[in-house]
């Protein structure tokens, strides 16, 4: 028999389950969310084109929620370290993952034992932006446009060097589709991440790079390297002078980059549609939008439903392009 002193002590107990219950489901009810900080895991390195538009993306999420949103550098494998372990996450919607098309679309074909699947392991949030490739040369290349650079290469078969982030990244696919489309040999050399590639070609280690924008705006600007072309259909609106691939006679050559953010599949779909509508305001924004433009990117609101559509699409577009054994993982 239950004294009045257990009764007391079981109706607390009761109560303060009761309490804990409807506080931890208003903790993760997407009207409250989010409640603590958020973490972005970036697939690479800091510097490089992922790393600044989720720095972007995450500032505009701090200043509208009140939350901090911290960027995790996770390199490695052409990002699939980083993108694995936002895959085996909590799906609360606090872990969020800056993909791009190496990790979500490149990555399943080039890696056989990848840990995840781009399609069944990660809900899509928001596609941010679409951010053309620039080829830039380092300035003792003797060559001013794609004609004299591919007239250069084929005098020189495997003595001129390309740099990318790394075996499998989106610089690796974007300059193999060039060497296809050219016909020419250039030698690769592989780094850990854009940054560092960057930073040699200014050096003079290497002597082409055929990049996301935002990675090389700045060295471009400044005339530390020489851009030649850019891969999108069209001219960009921050560097209206310089001619798309196209233009210099390879007709429908495009290969440019995009990105776009990634949770944990089974996220609540609800929390989905609360970031989605964020960050689409944000990428609305005339002050996001100038930044976005001014580092060569162009933003890309969209539903998760498109950007979903997107990656499918891209998984099977460049599946031929990696078994052709021009591309190899590390």
């Amino acid at each position: 028999m239950m004294t009045i002193k257990k009764i007391a002590a079981y109706a607390m107990m009761t109560a303060s389950a009761g309490l804990f219950g409807t506080q931890l489901v208003l903790a993760q009810s997407p009207v409250n969310y989010p409640v603590k900080p958020i973490r972005l895991v970036v697939p690479f390195t800091p510097g490089g084109s992922t790393d600044i538009l989720a720095r972007a993306i995450g500032l505009e999420l701090t200043k509208a929620w009140g939350q901090p949103v911290v960027i995790e550098n996770v390199p490695g494998a052409g990002g699939s370290i980083g993108a694995d372990k936002v895959a085996k996450a909590p799906a609360d919607g606090y872990t969020l993952l800056m993909g791009h098309i190496g990790t979500l679309a490149v990555n399943p074909s080039l890696y056989p034992n990848l840990p995840y699947d781009p399609v069944k392991n990660f809900a899509p949030v928001a596609w941010v932006a679409r951010v053309p490739n620039v080829l830039v040369v380092h300035p003792s290349v003797k060559a001013t446009t794609v004609q004299e650079l591919v007239a250069l290469a084929k005098s020189k078969p495997g003595q001129l060097n390309y740099g990318s982030g790394g075996n499998g990244s989106a610089a690796n696919l974007a300059t193999e589709y060039f060497k296809m489309q050219t016909g020419t040999s250039l030698l690769h050399i592989p780094y850990r991440g854009t940054a560092p590639a960057v930073t040699d070609l200014v050096g003079g280690q290497i002597q082409v790079l055929f990049t996301g924008a935002p990675a090389v705006m700045g060295q471009i600007k400044s005339g530390q390297v020489r851009a030649l072309a850019v891969s999108s259909p069209k001219r960009m609106d921050a560097l209206p002078d310089l001619p798309t691939v196209a233009d210099a006679g390879y007709k429908n050559f495009e290969a440019d980059q995009w990105y776009g953010v990634v949770a944990p599949a089974g996220t609540p779909k609800d929390i989905v549609a609360k970031l989605n509508s964020q960050i689409n305001q944000s990428l609305n924004s005339a002050e996001l939008k100038t930044r976005l433009n001014n580092e060569g990117a162009v933003a890309t609101p969209n539903t998760p439903e498109v950007f979903g559509s997107l990656i499918q699409s891209e998984i099977a577009r460049w599946k031929p392009v990696i078994q052709s054994g021009r591309v190899k993982a590390d």
